[in-house]
């Protein structure tokens, strides 16, 4: 885990941050309110899903490179924020 800590560096990290913040804000003006919560959960999911696939060993992710980081970064956003939109919906 370490290791892909090392491996990712800050510049993937800003730009994971930046996919996520870019989830967030579509799926807040899709569903037209509470963007804060969209955008961080945007943000936290797109943190969390390459480091959540590395503890599970899927090595893959270091092989791709940085376009494939991103790109399961936003598709780890993107399953998040469905599931807080379904949570919303059903609470309002």
């Amino acid at each position: 885990m370490e290791g892909f800590v090392e491996a990712v560096g800050i510049v993937a990290l800003v730009l994971l941050i930046a996919v996520g913040l870019a989830s967030g804000y579509i799926a807040g003006r899709v569903a037209g309110r509470n963007m804060p919560l969209y955008l961080v959960a945007g943000v936290l999911a797109a943190l969390v899903t390459p480091f959540l696939l590395a503890a599970l060993g899927l090595s893959v992710l270091a092989a791709g490179g940085l376009l494939l980081l991103l790109a399961v970064a936003a598709v780890g956003a993107l399953i998040v924020l469905v599931a807080v939109r379904a949570v919303v919906d059903r609470r309002g």
